[in-house]
């Protein structure tokens, strides 16, 4: 037997590389990484063409590869297809940048591999974390009382938020099918995931109407609660966005927050992707009402450029949460020896924890704020100059002024299907390569999207992506 521990153990060890082997796996990485940097600029946005398969051409197996033959994979089946947000020529959808201190943060967290999920683990990855945490309470305007925890991204911490609400608001059993949820057709869909996955498929779900900008309507949202009460119905949830997906729209949330104490609702803003702009000067005006919310989300690696994987939740009155999520084993008896520093796994359903705050820590850090401020008003000023050199193109229509940094728009030929002429607008741009937008649907009519979220995305791709908008608008109506 002794022998044969050996013998595993020799094999084994191949998982434990040397120093020098260590430096010249890290040599391969580095020059790869910076490669990967330096071509950030002039490559594509959008690889139409290539889709990965390669990679089923190199099936795991029983033995290794040298590393030069894994990054050529890499590069071949991974960063070389699909979308690639971290160009400045990526505007398509709202997540995108990927700075460079992130993922140097991410190595160093897994390198240590410190468990963060409990004080006694790791108490500098855990107070790393809740200090990050009270950084963003206090830019919001939540107070002391606030708790919360960084999640995977906005999916899980809308989801936590709404747990926290239905247990906060004894939402179970018969009280279910009498609750109502009050929302708009733009709250982003993992919400209804979120209700779902929740157990709370048999409220009743208000979907309140939008005003000519695609924000909530107040006053329909007064009306429809009234009457809900009237009716002997438990309003109990109203869901606000500072920023949807879709358009970009910033609710009314001083009105909302209004309308739901008075009624005694939980008020949920989802301000994953315009959360960030209380930062810059024109944010704080157009996000007045944050702090009047019950919780909110808001995802750092949308507008704080950070690798996807990187959401936060914030609870008003921390106890709610830590009352919804705190559970205990016996197994855990020596995790508590630190009762007055809150542990993110007695505040969240993760209890495997990767060390999340050092990718955030690590450039606020290196950084500081001010850059990340100016970065963020100027994709609030990119989005506005867009929006008006677009209106004055000749055969462009635009929607609302933005909000935020998302701008919808379309083309209006001057004969044809409007509908199939900008399907074939954003398909060929999309094929293109060069640049990647997006599309939607705006009161039933194939609508075109810009988001503006990239900190490599400047002026002159702003004007980049005008020329190709109307050239290629200008070429499909010369071929149509």
């Amino acid at each position: 037997m002794i022998d044969h521990i050996h013998e595993l153990a020799y094999i084994a060890r191949q998982l434990e590389p040397d120093q020098a082997q260590r430096q010249r796996l890290l040599d391969q990485v580095v020059a790869y990484s910076q490669e990967y940097l330096n071509g950030i600029a002039s490559s594509p946005a959008n690889f139409p063409n290539q889709d990965g398969r390669g990679l089923y051409d190199s099936p795991i197996s029983e033995d290794g590869i040298p590393i030069d033959k894994a990054l050529a994979l890499l590069k071949e089946n991974v960063d070389q297809s699909g979308i690639a947000p971290t160009s400045g020529r990526f505007m398509g959808y709202i997540p995108g940048g990927a700075l460079f201190p992130s993922a140097l943060g991410d190595y160093l967290a897994a390198v240590a591999n410190r468990y963060a999920g409990y004080y006694f683990a790791a108490p500098g990855a855990v107070r790393m974390e809740n200090m990050l945490v009270s950084w963003m309470a206090d830019i919001t305007g939540y107070p002391a009382t606030a708790a919360g925890n960084l999640t995977s991204g906005g999916s899980l911490a809308n989801l936590l938020a709404i747990v926290t609400a239905r247990d906060t608001r004894g939402i179970s059993g018969d009280k279910i099918g009498r609750s109502v949820i009050y929302l708009t057709e733009h709250t982003h869909h993992c919400i209804d995931k979120a209700i779902h996955v929740t157990g709370l498929n048999g409220t009743i779900k208000r979907q309140v109407p939008v005003d000519t900008r695609y924000r909530l309507d107040a006053a329909a949202l007064r009306r429809v609660i009234a009457a809900d009460r009237a009716a002997g119905l438990n309003p109990f949830l109203v869901i606000a966005s500072a920023g949807t997906t879709n358009t970009g729209s910033v609710d009314p949330l001083p009105d909302i927050a209004d309308i739901a104490a008075q009624n005694d609702c939980w008020l949920h803003c989802d301000a994953a992707y315009g959360g960030f702009f209380i930062l810059t000067p024109e944010g704080r005006q157009i996000l007045t009402g944050l702090n009047l919310s019950d919780s909110l989300v808001m995802d750092p690696h949308k507008t704080l450029f950070l690798p996807y994987g990187t959401g936060a939740l914030l609870v008003k009155d921390g106890a709610k949460l830590y009352e919804s999520q705190n559970w205990d084993a016996d197994y855990m008896q020596d995790a508590h020896d630190k009762l007055d520093e809150l542990s993110p796994a007695e505040l969240s359903p993760e209890l495997t924890k990767h060390f999340r705050g050092l990718r955030l820590w690590l450039p606020l850090k290196l950084f500081g704020v001010a850059p990340f401020r100016a970065a963020l008003s100027e994709k609030i000023h990119l989005a506005r100059y867009f929006h008006q050199k677009l209106q004055e193109s000749a055969g462009f229509e635009v929607g609302p002024e933005p909000d935020l940094s998302v701008v919808t728009y379309r083309y209006r030929p001057p004969r044809g299907d409007a509908e199939a002429f900008n399907q074939q607008l954003i398909k060929k741009i999309q094929q293109d390569g060069r640049l990647y937008f997006s599309s939607t649907q705006l009161d039933g009519r194939f609508t075109l999207r810009l988001a503006i979220s990239s900190f490599r995305t400047h002026l002159e791709h702003i004007d980049e992506a005008l020329d190709v908008l109307q050239s290629t608008a200008h070429h499909l109506l010369q071929n149509s």
